[in-house]
């Protein structure tokens, strides 16, 4: 059986009570989950993280994510191995729709980064610049359906325009963020830059919503869920 961890900080950890994941091919259990109630400690991290991250320049972390899309690559395999187990998907879609996709969302995301030029709109007594810059810590919750794919989706740009993350999967399927956080892990991300949570949406997915210290919400999900999160998300 897989034991997923929480990632916080570059350092993987579990919480007391923990969640079963179930395959839908079988149903066994085939990995445990934490279940994470406050994200806390995430975030101290990735504030800490962030300014260096969001200092270099994109080109740079262009770079960084290509690295991630060249290790997603050489294990593309694994990737699809798991996501089938946890989706009950076919191996084929697995391997040629999702793990294919995370490993072309950080390579679009890389070419996007450096195709950016600074744009400068002259006026009769004015010079505008645009200037672009991170906001800071993110939250990021994805769904079930679509794993790696929308999780990689949402933190290949977050990270491209020098963000920190707070990134929690769905707990039905929590494999493939939990091998994407080991990858990046392996390859040298800096620390704290990638935070992953595991746990139920209306514990750890509502602390990241209503944490004062992030400062924007990416979420894919119901339509009754989604109501929630802007209703929380919005005023703050």
């Amino acid at each position: 059986m897989i034991q997923v961890e929480n990632l916080i900080g570059g350092k993987f950890s579990t919480t007391e009570e923990i969640i079963d994941d179930i395959s839908p091919l079988n149903g066994e259990v085939i990995a445990s989950i934490p279940r994470t109630r406050s994200v806390d400690d995430a975030v101290a991290i990735a504030i800490s993280a962030q300014p260096e991250w969001g200092a270099l320049s994109i080109s740079d972390r262009a770079d960084w994510l290509d690295k991630i899309a060249d290790a997603l690559e050489e294990r593309i395999e694994r990737i699809a191995e798991l996501e089938s187990l946890d989706t009950g998907k076919p191996y084929d879609v697995s391997r040629n729709v999702d793990a294919a996709r995370s490993v072309s969302n950080f390579r679009f995301f890389a070419a996007f980064g450096r195709e950016q030029k600074q744009e400068v709109f002259e006026m009769k007594n004015a010079t505008n610049f645009v200037l672009r810059k991170p906001i800071g810590v993110v939250g990021l919750i994805s769904p079930w359906n679509l794993p790696l794919y929308l999780m990689t989706w949402k933190i290949a740009p977050a990270l491209l325009m020098g963000n920190a993350i707070i990134a929690k999967p769905s707990e039905i399927t929590p494999l493939t963020a939990h091998y994407l956080g080991q990858i990046c892990t392996e390859i040298g991300l800096p620390a704290g830059l990638l935070n992953i949570v595991h746990g139920y949406g209306p514990e750890v997915g509502q602390a990241i919503v209503e944490h004062p210290d992030i400062k924007a919400i990416s979420f894919t999900g119901g339509t009754a869920t989604g109501r929630i999160v802007a209703a929380t998300a919005a005023p703050m």
